[in-house]
């Protein structure tokens, strides 16, 4: 087993429980590779680690042959993997050192039974739909991917922007608001959720649109197919606008041309037996949970 292990941020917190991970990791005599900024930063903290060959970007990734990329993180952490694995399509496993923890859903003390249940084949995979930008220009170096969401936001200014958007070239809306987001099922639970769009289960096959403090309050999130391509075009005030994928940004100016589309590879997640999405609902969300004073 060839494990690929990627971390944005080191915490100290987990100093003793991580230090455990790599020890297993050696004992076990698993062959391990550490995420390059990420190994300097255990290293400058004097962890021990017994590794050979880093990767910093797809393509050093692609070269190691990994089975498996472990991120040690929260939700976001899993979200920049994907920057990683794109097509290579190599199952992930999220171990959540954040906060909520929807996509890393494995605590940092069950990290070594976590691990121990790969090696052995005790887990099943899911299928994350992944959206892909395409524009007139290249933007966010060539990797024009997300796994959650793509936001499009008014961007120096307090006037709202008008976002005049298409279904395979059939006009939909022209929506007067701060922004629009077009979510994936994974990002559902996300930014779309927090301006009012539904959440979809994570085999939905569906994109949400959803507008950001609409102008109209009869405008409403939509679901569509994720077999339809969304293409926009902004209007407004300012010469130029934010877009978004996922937790990477960029300006881009009013006459860009934009279209998002299903990409055609999936990220692959990691679950294990005990690990259910409706159980994640409810635990995460607090559904059904009776606050009131008895």
């Amino acid at each position: 087993m060839r494990l690929a292990i990627y971390g944005k941020v080191y915490k100290k917190e987990y100093q003793k429980q991580l230090q455990t991970v790599f020890d297993y990791l050696s004992q076990k005599e698993i062959v391990f590779f550490v995420e390059e900024t990420f190994l300097i930063q255990c290293k400058q903290a004097e962890l021990r680690i017994k590794q050979s060959d880093t990767f910093d970007n797809y393509h050093t990734l692609k070269k190691l042959k990994a089975d498996y990329v472990i991120s040690i993180g929260g939700d976001g952490t899993i979200l920049d993997v994907l920057t990683y694995v794109l097509d290579l399509q190599i199952p992930v496993l999220g171990i959540n050192t954040g906060r909520l923890g929807f996509l890393a859903s494995v605590d940092m003390q069950n990290a070594i039974k976590a691990i121990d249940n790969l090696e052995k084949g005790h887990y099943q995979l899911d299928h994350r739909l992944v959206l892909q930008l395409e524009s007139d220009i290249q933007l966010f170096e060539g990797v024009q991917y997300a796994l959650n969401d793509f936001v499009i936001h008014k961007k120096d200014t307090s006037s709202m922007i008008i976002i005049h958007s298409y279904i395979n070239g059939e006009f939909l809306n022209s929506y007067w608001s701060d922004g629009l987001i077009i979510s994936t099922p994974t990002g559902s639970t996300g930014y779309s959720l927090s301006c009012g769009g539904p959440i979809m289960y994570p085999n939905s096959s569906s994109f949400v649109v959803t507008p950001i403090a609409p102008h109209n309050l009869n405008v409403r999130p939509i679901i569509v197919s994720d077999e339809n391509v969304l293409s926009f075009e902004i209007e407004g005030r300012a010469t130029s606008y934010l877009i978004s994928l996922d937790s990477r940004s960029e300006t881009v100016s009013n006459n860009a041309q934009l279209a998002i589309k299903k990409a055609p590879f999936s990220f692959n997640l990691i679950r294990f037996n005990d690990d259910n999405y409706l159980d994640t609902l409810r635990n995460k969300l607090m559904w059904g949970v009776d606050n009131r004073n008895s």
